[in-house]
């Protein structure tokens, strides 16, 4: 299994929108097709935290996948309902094209794992 962790910036006054949209994501109106898009990414576990900082509000992200390159094409991709609102919310409250890619972060420190 493949994990990373990443912040993203939201847009001044964004943060009660991604509250929202999340919250239908996980337990309101978008539940059902959140859950199929994510099963169809392959993504295992997707968390999300808002953090306040004095550069503003940021989204701290963590997924695990199998595979998150696909999972990452797949969600840049994708033509499904669910996938085309989640990548124009991600537009509206991040300001970035998820249809541009994704680089990920470099790790730098991973304790508790083998290396071996």
């Amino acid at each position: 299994m493949q994990a990373v962790a990443f912040a993203v910036a939201l847009l001044p006054g964004e943060a009660g929108a991604v509250r929202v949209a999340l919250a239908s994501c996980w337990s309101g109106a978008r539940k059902e097709a959140y859950q199929d898009a994510r099963r169809r990414a392959g993504i295992i576990r997707e968390a999300v935290w808002i953090q306040p900082g004095p550069g503003g509000d940021v989204a701290v992200v963590y997924l695990e996948a199998d595979d998150l390159a696909a999972a990452f094409t797949l969600l840049r991709s994708s033509a499904e309902p669910f996938d085309r609102w989640f990548r124009d919310h991600a537009g509206q409250v991040h300001g970035i094209a998820m249809v541009d890619g994704f680089t990920a972060p470099e790790l730098v420190l991973d304790y508790g794992t083998s290396r071996i």
